[in-house]
């Protein structure tokens, strides 16, 4: 066979093409590096900028539980956890007792994902045996917690568990929590505003896949002979925990107790959080306690209906003689960011009638 013979121009026309197209890889490729230097730095140059409190996370954490609850037309459930720059890890969005068996949980007062769709709270109460009474003082009273929580909470008396939430994400519902105690109590609570993108506070809604989502809390506790003697408004105290996501470091300030990040941005049509950072604090080791000092955290913030977005979910709607009762109307309660704080300890002395 002859070979091939290539005329010369369009050898050196093919050279010049191999060679243009070489040179531009190369042109990308550094493009490509600094660019990707360039974000690094960024970053970094946030990252170090920052001298609140808080220890910093930034991007998404790694998922270690899929589907820790499932629920027909609810959310995934995950948990994960992620690094912080100062090498501690953090469980997100928050280390709960979601899956600790020998944590009480609390009786339905209306849930979808169980089909405990009560009209009343005589009915939801119909149901139960005594046997979901957690007694602290054997000479107590018995008193009944009504409860709606955006998303999870666990609730403590004078220390001891009384009870959880059964869902932790959504659907929306509610729960009766009943405990045997002598007044004056000490109420706390654990509160989780869940998070589908976990590590950054936020899930997929209004067209966003990185929608920052909100909290919320609305309880009533009545004593056995039906009366109101404590509901949730601003003389609670309310600190938050874990706050994100924040596109930018230079939003977020303390001023005593009080972690503030009113002046952050919550863009709803964000398409990219990925980058952005949590702040977390470790809780006190016991925030559950009596004699707790929680005199310099601050009051909660209270919430109206419309703000938590509660006037079409049936676990609250069924109840407003309850949690709106005219005479003593609760009021949603949270920290001072109820888009921004995922992770909330709120905390009350009931002193009875």
């Amino acid at each position: 066979m002859k070979p091939i013979l290539i005329p010369a121009l369009l050898t050196t026309t093919i050279s010049a093409i191999l060679l243009a197209a070489c040179s531009q890889t190369q042109i990308d490729s550094v493009a490509t590096d600094a660019n990707e230097q360039t974000t690094a730095s960024i970053s970094s140059a946030d990252a170090s900028s920052y001298t609140g409190t808080a220890s910093l996370t930034q991007g998404l954490a790694q998922t270690d539980v899929t589907n820790a609850y499932e629920c027909d037309r609810g959310r995934q459930t995950n948990i994960g956890s992620i690094q912080s720059t100062d090498g501690k890890t953090w469980t997100v969005p928050a280390a709960t007792n979601f899956l600790n068996t020998d944590f009480p949980v609390a009786p339905d007062l209306n849930n979808p994902c169980t089909g405990n769709d009560y009209r009343t709270a005589s009915e939801a109460l119909a149901q139960l045996d005594g046997s979901d009474i957690i007694e602290i003082d054997a000479d107590g009273e018995v008193y009944t917690a009504y409860i709606f929580a955006d998303n999870y909470f666990e609730m403590y008396v004078n220390g001891v568990a009384v009870g959880r939430d059964n869902v932790p994400f959504t659907q929306f519902n509610s729960n009766i929590v009943r405990f045997k105690a002598k007044a004056p109590f000490t109420v706390a609570m654990h509160l989780v505003d869940w998070e589908e993108n976990l590590g950054i506070g936020s899930e997929s809604n209004n067209g966003s896949e990185f929608h920052a989502g909100d909290g919320g809390l609305v309880a009533v506790i009545k004593d056995k002979d039906n009366n109101i003697i404590a509901k949730t408004d601003k003389n609670w105290k309310a600190q938050t925990f874990y706050t994100a996501p924040i596109r930018d470091l230079s939003c977020v300030s303390e001023s005593g107790s009080e972690r503030l990040s009113s002046n952050c941005v919550t863009t709803s049509n964000v398409q990219d959080s990925s980058a952005d950072y949590g702040l977390h604090w470790e809780l006190p080791t016991n925030w559950q306690q009596v004699d707790f000092d929680d005199s310099s955290w601050p009051n909660a913030t209270t919430y109206s209906n419309q703000t938590i977005g509660v006037d079409n979910k049936s676990a609250y709607t069924n109840f407003i003689d309850i949690f709106d009762n005219e005479k003593a109307d609760a009021e949603f309660i949270w920290s001072t960011n109820v888009v921004l704080d995922n992770e909330v300890i709120v905390r009350y002395t009931v002193n009875g009638l």
